[in-house]
């Protein structure tokens, strides 16, 4: 956990937030022990930016690895609960991570809260839908 936390706080200096002066870092464990970190990219034209979960997972997957090398994920922000993820991020999550995987949430304090996607995000939208669509 220090490990992942750690390279987490790296990503979140990393930042470029100078819109929102909100900064998120995130790491992402692999089955290889490898740590793939992530942190939010503003845009002046906010849709243009990316989070720092979105980032490193992406980051993963552009690696080369896939939803079972990943063991679990971490997000913090300078917030005064643990942080909690976008939307966006949720549902991007709910198809580049296994439904059990261990998504831990904090801040700078360190204080933690532990979740699956199955729990952020209980009614995603799934490529199932769009077989749906297509009939």
């Amino acid at each position: 956990m220090e490990k992942l936390y750690n390279e987490a706080l790296k990503a979140f200096h990393n930042a470029y937030a100078p819109y929102s002066k909100f900064h998120v870092g995130a790491a992402v464990l692999l089955k290889n022990g490898k740590i793939v970190s992530g942190a939010n990219v503003e845009n002046a034209s906010y849709g243009l930016s990316n989070c720092a979960e979105r980032t490193a997972l992406f980051k993963v997957y552009a690696l080369g690895y896939r939803q079972d090398d990943i063991v679990k994920m971490l997000v913090l922000a300078d917030t005064s609960d643990p942080v909690s993820p976008c939307g966006a991020c949720r549902q991007v999550m709910s198809e580049l991570l296994n439904p059990d995987t261990p998504i831990i949430l904090t801040n700078l304090k360190k204080d933690v809260k532990v979740y699956t996607i199955k729990e952020l995000l209980p009614y995603s939208f799934k490529e199932s839908d769009m077989d749906d669509a297509k009939k």
